[in-house]
């Protein structure tokens, strides 16, 4: 398969850590998905949005195409946007004790997002703090601001069905000297791409059935010609978690060496 263009540069690997923590950010650090509240409250709507959602999952759209058709569909100015986003976004109760431990016991974090990434860093800044934020690698997409106000999203990866193929944030640790242990958090169909490089993957199930898209994607077997094949789907072993609090204790007994993650995964239900 061939590497999709990057338009935009990539931070620094974390080379020299033996454990490495990377995230989604929309609906799995937040509670909401940023995007989303726009798209239903100043786009084209909750109904439209989760009937395109469940195009991609099934394979009939590209999640590029479908997320740019909801972003077009918003008509209000960037800046009210982040500042509406600041207001109305919360975060999951656990995450921020979640990152101080990361903090604690140098394991890096990482948010690999398909949002854009002024939006998700004032967020950020506004939920956790500007010292903590800054700290924090964001990988992602970015935004373009015309001169009469209009803006649409630049992707990272064009050429992708993704937008941004967050799986290339990821490959590149797999060829380090040294690997490390890299646990993966989502909850959405921009996700699957990465969720199969990870060594632990954590699935988002916070929300009533069916509607954290990653969660039914793997729990219901929905596409048989979606980006990631049937044969993949079968045997991706992982953990669904309600919020970080549930995530952290698993992840602090493999990071002490307490636990592996075979035996973690063998006992797990999905």
């Amino acid at each position: 398969m061939d590497v999709p263009k990057s338009m935009l540069p990539y931070p620094p690997l974390h080379a020299n850590s033996p454990f490495v923590v990377l995230s989604d950010w929309d609906g799995t650090i937040t509670t909401l998905d940023s995007n989303d509240y726009l798209t239903d409250n100043l786009g084209f709507g909750l109904q439209k949005r989760r009937a395109m959602n469940l195009e991609v999952l099934s394979g009939r759209m590209t999640f590029r195409d479908a997320f740019r058709e909801m972003l077009e569909s918003i008509n209000t100015p960037f800046p009210e946007c982040v500042e509406i986003l600041k207001k109305n976004m919360t975060i999951d109760p656990g995450f921020k004790a979640f990152y101080a431990w990361c903090k604690e016991n140098n394991v890096p974090f990482v948010i690999i997002s398909s949002g854009m990434e002024p939006l998700i860093r004032a967020v950020l800044t506004n939920l956790i703090g500007e010292t903590d934020a800054k700290e924090i690698d964001i990988i992602s997409n970015t935004v373009k601001i015309e001169e009469n106000g209009k803006w649409n999203i630049q992707y990272r990866h064009p050429e992708s069905g993704y937008g941004h193929d967050k799986s290339q944030a990821i490959i590149p640790y797999r060829a380090l000297p040294q690997k490390p242990t890299l646990f993966f958090f989502g909850d959405g169909v921009s996700d699957m791409s990465a969720a199969i490089h990870a060594d632990l993957l954590f699935v988002k199930n916070d929300k009533p059935e069916g509607q954290n898209d990653l969660a039914a994607y793997w729990g219901h077997r929905l596409a048989h010609n979606s980006p990631v094949s049937s044969s993949i789907k079968e045997k991706i072993k992982h953990i669904l978690f309600k919020d970080f609090t549930q995530a952290l204790p698993i992840v602090s007994a493999v990071v002490r060496g307490e636990e592996t993650i075979p035996d973690i995964l063998k006992a797990s239900p999905v």
